[in-house]
């Protein structure tokens, strides 16, 4: 793992000791064996992430449908919990994958069994927060323990295209996003939520089990197991880290509320019924591209950099764009511009933790990708219940509908736009990451 972090020269890595004899490992960085195992990858985040990424279809369907619309307090927390809830429980996945290697695997098998288990039990559920609990909760922890191990895995195919390697990967969320959807939109019309979650439970068991077997790592597991090494987190106080974390933190915060919002903003609008699922496969075709494009970046320009485009991108489209919109046309266009920029947020990580690791040379991939993905959930587990206080609160202005405002600022979403864009704005805190500890 070290001599990967370093960058060592591919000859040092072409051979390994398994069982008392060399063993020829495939090149990294490229060849068929790297390509082919990206591609698994991108598969895998696509079934993993594309489901709870799609939660604004769900929103849309259980403000407007009993039992759930009866009392809908807390139906935005499902999908924050969802998402954020496998970014929180990234930092105990990864500290066990990172001590125990050999149960990489099993963790997937796990994973999975706890998703068909959280589907299924939503498809039961007759409350809000029974949906909370089981898809939100539950499934965000069989994820965390069904994708986890790709970040090793990845970390041992790719060294120097480490950052396009990551962005590929993480586009399949957006990939999926521009399918799911239509899927969800339309099993919901002909099925019901119950149904159509059991369908899913059925299609996640059917399409990830050979995944599991085919995504595999490029070195071979020791034998016997190496001596377990304690994990370093002397990181945790150099100011490289300190605010890169802050600007990872607080960008979530408004991360996403498009996704989860732009729906029902939609309807409020009184677009046709069609634009949720054209606004939600744009937000997620785009961020799909977003993260190849800064993830390719990283590999090349310093973070700051990266997070710079990223954040500016991401804060004008808001302003300029979501805050101008009452149109179909003009939500598209904030759509695509917004998730470009804000979407591929978590393929910077690569170039964020290779700063870290130059400010502090024990910390390992598994402590900063886990601590990443957790300052991650934070904003987006406190991003539900703060925006349904925002939304409550703009209420008492008696805004019914949308249909006469000729500004999305004028709308009962106003305070919500202005939130998301000054969310995304505290990017800029990366700067003071660039300014070394004395």
């Amino acid at each position: 793992m070290a001599l990967q972090q370093d960058g060592t020269s591919q000859a040092s890595q072409d051979d390994a000791i398994v069982g008392g004899s060399a063993t020829k490992l495939p090149r990294t960085d490229g060849g068929r064996d790297a390509w082919l195992f990206l591609v698994g990858c991108f598969v895998f985040e696509a079934l993993v992430w594309g489901f709870p990424f799609s939660y604004g279809v769900f929103e849309t369907y259980y403000l407007s449908k009993l039992p759930f619309s009866k009392h809908p307090n807390g139906i935005a927390m499902i999908g924050t919990f969802a998402c954020g809830g496998m970014y929180l429980v990234a930092p105990l996945t990864l500290y066990i994958l990172e001590q125990w290697p050999s149960i990489r695997r099993s963790s997937s098998v796990f994973g999975l069994v706890v998703i068909l288990t959280a589907l299924v039990a939503a498809s039961f559920s007759t409350q809000v927060w029974h949906l909370i609990l089981t898809q939100g909760c539950l499934y965000a922890i069989g994820g965390s323990f069904l994708y986890a191990p790709t970040m090793f895995y990845l970390d041992e195919w790719f060294i120097l295209r480490k950052g396009l390697a990551f962005g590929i990967m993480w586009a399949g969320v957006g990939t999926a996003g521009v399918i799911f959807p239509f899927i969800l939109t339309s099993l919901f019309n002909a099925y019901g939520f119950a149904t159509t979650l059991r369908m899913w439970a059925i299609a996640m068991l059917i399409l990830c089990a050979p995944l599991i077997y085919l995504v595999k790592p490029r070195l071979p597991v020791s034998s016997p197991p190496l001596p377990h090494q304690p994990v370093s987190y002397a990181f945790l106080t150099t100011r490289t880290h300190v605010f890169l974390q802050l600007c990872n933190i607080l960008e979530g915060l408004g991360f996403f509320l498009p996704a989860i919002y732009l729906p029902s903003y939609a309807k409020y609008l009184r677009l046709p019924t069609i634009a949720s699922s054209v606004l939600l496969a744009t937000l997620n075709i785009f961020s799909g591209l977003g993260s190849i494009v800064l993830g390719f970046l990283c590999d090349r320009l310093h973070v700051t950099i990266v997070i710079t485009i990223s954040t500016l991108g991401a804060t004008l489209s808001v302003f300029l764009f979501w805050g101008l919109a009452t149109t179909l046309p003009f939500l598209v266009v904030f759509a695509a511009t917004y998730s470009f920029f804000a979407g591929g947020f978590s393929a910077i990580w690569s170039g964020m933790m290779k700063e870290v690791q130059r400010a502090s040379r024990h910390a390992k991939m598994g402590a900063l990708m886990g601590l990443f993905a957790a300052g991650r959930g934070i904003g987006a587990v406190l991003s539900g219940p703060i925006s349904e206080v925002l939304l409550r609160r703009d209420d008492f202005n008696g805004n019914g509908h949308g249909g006469e405002a000729k500004f999305g600022y004028q709308t009962k979403y106003g305070v919500l736009i202005i939130f998301t864009g000054v969310s995304a704005l505290f990017g800029l805190l990366c700067f003071d990451a660039k300014r070394r500890d004395a």
